[in-house]
């Protein structure tokens, strides 16, 4: 611990972003950085605490308390604060593959559960972890290091997102060769198309962590769907080990009159649509654009704020987030404590960018959306919506009841659906065969990750159902150590 009084004699200080009226205008990341010596200050309000909660990694209450891949951050913040740069980045990747990633895209478990956080501003451990990789990758300390010898072992890994990615880079410093299967044109997953560019670049960052990968030996086939281009049964005869990491990505729909007007979408459709049109230099054929138009994003989560910010630089002419939940306290209930995630009131991104166009945030809560009203042609002209009040029923569950009289009408050229995920899309795995659970999610045991069929494993969000970037880094590197185990008897991977 360097500073043993730093979390006295410094306050929690993030770099600003860049100005919200500037950035939409471009798809660039929104953050500036700090200097080294503030992030050297920042490094040192860490108590190293005698129990370090923030990477503990565990669920409590249903969300993440810690680290899920268990960074070690006392550590690196102690050497950040010491100037210790390159002994940082190697503490870092003993447990993160891709920090560049979670330190960009992660909500920061490990900051809700800090001790310093009980009665003061958390240390600002996500911002300390990606200027530690970006640093890294500016110096040229992260290289390719293939495996020094190959086992002959072949392991298909299906699905390239941030579960499959962690999962074949484990695999492969095991010294299996791997294959990633991926049915888009580009690799990464929901890291490269679930998420804006203003978030997480794909050309300086994805792409860049992608290219070591196939340097150290990792294989992307992209525009390959397993089940259609190539068989299961094939896959089963050519490799010794197949581990699934499809996610879930079967969207849930809203269920209201009018749902099949033109100009409705669901938010991936539109998310996926845009970034693929600003990679290849054109609008794709299935490109959706907002702009001028009267935008309704239905879904109060992160991909209903990267919604809002892709709205915005598209140019709508408004944008509206209708949220069914009530709008979180400024500080934590007393049925939220510490170090269980804070359930607290935030501004992301796209809201801050919405209110500095607009003059308001954008979300409207306790709210949910009844119909959907058509024109003569078809297309979406509005949405009727009616505010909600969350009552206990019979059974003692919360469930929404429409409040009379609170019916308003917004208008609306696009509709995107946010509501999130309901599990995996089923023909592959109904072409596996293999046992999934009541969520139709794949059945496997966490740490344990085996499917019904041997030598058949799966991790991230097909197994959990939709969770955080962070969880599907945690199951892909379990995946790799239980396949490894597999197919070698026993394993050395962390």
């Amino acid at each position: 611990m360097g500073k043993p009084t730093g979390f006295f004699e410094f306050e929690r200080e993030l770099p600003a972003d860049r100005d919200p009226l500037s950035r939409i205008g471009d798809w660039k990341e929104i953050h500036h950085h700090h200097s080294d010596e503030k992030l050297r200050t920042q490094g040192a309000r860490c108590m190293d605490c005698g129990v370090p909660f923030c990477h503990t990694g565990k669920l409590i209450g249903g969300m993440a308390s810690g680290c899920p891949v268990n960074n070690l951050v006392p550590e690196w913040n102690d050497l950040v604060y010491r100037g210790l740069w390159r002994e940082a980045l190697e503490r870092l990747h003993k447990t993160n593959n891709f920090p560049e990633f979670t330190g960009r895209v992660c909500p920061a478990p490990c900051e809700g559960s800090c001790v310093l956080g009980i009665n003061k501003p958390p240390v600002t451990i996500k911002n300390i972890e990606v200027s530690i990789i970006d640093k890294g990758w500016e110096n040229g300390w992260v290289v390719p290091r293939p495996p020094s010898k190959r086992t002959g072992k072949k392991v298909a890994v299906i699905g390239s997102g941030p579960a499959g990615m962690s999962a074949a880079a484990q695999l492969n410093y095991a010294g299996h060769n791997v294959t990633v299967f991926e049915r888009a044109d580009r690799p990464g997953g929901l890291l490269m198309y679930g998420i804006p560019n203003m978030k997480l670049d794909k050309e300086e960052v994805v792409l860049r962590r992608i290219k070591l990968l196939e340097d150290e030996g990792v294989t992307f086939r992209c525009g390959v769907s397993v089940g259609v281009d190539v068989t299961v049964e094939g896959l089963r005869k050519d490799f010794d080990a197949i581990v699934l990491c499809t996610g879930a990505t079967k969207p849930r729909d809203l269920g209201v009159a009018g749902r099949d007007a033109k100009g409705v979408h669901f938010a991936m459709e539109f998310l996926t649509a845009n970034t693929k049109s600003l990679l290849d230099g054109s609008a794709t054929s299935d490109f959706i654009d907002a702009k001028g138009k009267d935008v309704v994003i239905i879904g109060g989560g992160d991909t209903g704020t990267d919604c809002v910010g892709t709205s915005l630089r598209h140019g709508c002419s408004t944008v509206t987030q209708v949220e069914i939940m009530p709008k979180a306290p400024l500080e934590r209930a007393k049925d939220n404590p510490w170090p269980e995630w804070p359930k607290t009131y935030k501004v992301d991104y796209g809201q801050e960018e919405a209110a500095a166009k607009f003059g308001h945030d954008p979300r409207v809560y306790l709210t949910t959306a009844t119909k959907i009203e058509a024109d003569s042609q078809g297309h979406v002209k509005a949405v009727h919506t009616v505010e909600v009040e969350w009552k206990r029923n019979d059974r003692g569950q919360f469930i929404p009841e429409n409040v009379p009289g609170s019916e308003k009408t917004l208008p609306a050229q696009l509709v995107l659906l946010a509501m999130g995920f309901v599990g995996p899309e089923q023909p592959l795995l109904d072409a596996l065969g293999v046992e999934r659970d009541a969520r139709t999610n794949v059945k496997a045991d966490h740490e344990k990750y085996t499917t019904s069929l041997p030598g058949v494993f799966a991790a991230g969000d097909c197994r959990r159902g939709q969770s955080l970037v962070v969880w599907a880094f945690n199951e892909g590197r379990g995946v790799a150590r239980e396949c490894d185990r597999f197919l070698m008897g026993k394993t050395e991977l962390p």
